[in-house]
């Protein structure tokens, strides 16, 4: 299975996720400032808390999948948020077609709302965030990103092609740069679902990735184009970046192109091969899966709680 086809976000048979209840948290509503109203669900920490944690989900991926993780965090002591992007999820409206979003809008506007809504709930607690693929480019796009304290981010990137494994290039492009387009103009949505590829997404979801460029603020109309930059700028938290080896996707030179926007940032690049777990593939998806809860999940646990990097031996080169 390549790791482009996010199988494991989905419960299949014998998988530790169906074999225990899945975890609950308590349900929230996030209002954006374009009055998109979003859902998720906030998992207060247990016993004292060491602060707050944003998920910020992969694109189609749906918002349960990182319930898991978030349950661990919030029994190690991290109030956590997790929530559906709008078009997606519990956020999806009644029809996709027509409902005009964007790529753009889940950092400018959602991830704002939960930047905000955080702050709000735990005020003056570190404010954290996990983003996994576009979700740990998302947050520079936030007015408020400056308020970021941390962020661990897998496998960031905005996909643009070229920068996908040589030996899967020409496969993904025309996955998601030729049929994506495609089968976009004919619905008027992305039917990722019935494909069995992800989630459904809105067009201007859909076509801002298949035709996203080298440079993502090219994507912006030219009077934005500077205020885009300055917000990415504007983020000085350090950033714990980890890339996996056998990731066709979130490859290196990906991840060190969205995460050369946070240029005011520390950022520290670490990369991942299977067999520091033992394991013969991990790809572009798995690591939120609850069989790296003793491994991974508490890896991660001493940079969100100490700023600590767990893989101090471990570069990207």
């Amino acid at each position: 299975m390549s790791s482009t086809e996010p199988m494991s976000v989905r419960e299949t048979p014998g998988t530790a996720e169906t074999s225990k209840p899945r975890p609950a948290g308590e349900p929230v509503t996030l209002t954006c400032r374009d009055g998109v109203v979003l859902h998720g669900h906030l998992w207060p920490a247990k016993g004292a808390a060491l602060g707050s944690v944003i998920i910020n989900p992969a694109t189609g991926v749906l918002a349960r999948y990182y319930h898991y993780y978030a349950d661990f965090l919030a029994q190690e002591g991290f109030g956590v948020l997790t929530y559906d992007y709008r078009g997606i999820g519990l956020s999806r409206p009644e029809a996709l077609r027509g409902c005009r979003y964007r790529w753009r809008d889940w950092g400018e506007q959602d991830f704002d709302a939960a930047l905000r809504f955080m702050d709000e709930a735990r005020p003056g607690q570190p404010l954290h965030v996990v983003g996994h693929s576009i979700g740990g480019y998302l947050p520079g796009l936030s007015p408020r990103a400056e308020r970021i304290d941390r962020m661990l981010t897998v496998g960031a990137q905005y996909a643009y092609w070229r920068d996908y494994a040589a030996g899967h290039r020409a496969r993904l492009f025309w996955k998601w740069h030729i049929v994506m387009p495609v089968l976009t103009a004919l619905y008027g949505y992305f039917p990722g679902k019935r494909l069995g590829w992800l989630e459904d997404l809105p067009a201007g979801i859909a076509n801002e990735w298949s035709f996203r460029g080298a440079r993502m603020e090219l994507t912006h109309p030219e009077g934005e184009r500077e205020d885009v930059l300055r917000r990415f700028a504007a983020v000085k938290a350090p950033i714990l970046a980890i890339a996996i080896s056998d990731d066709d996707i979130g490859t290196v030179a990906a991840v060190r192109r969205a995460l050369a926007y946070y240029r005011n940032a520390t950022v520290t690049q670490v990369l991942l091969k299977p067999a520091d777990y033992d394991l013969e593939a991990i790809g572009h998806f798995s690591l939120f899966h609850s069989r790296h809860m003793h491994g991974f999940w508490r890896d991660t646990l001493r940079w969100l709680r100490d700023g600590e990097n767990p893989w101090p031996d471990v570069r990207d080169n």
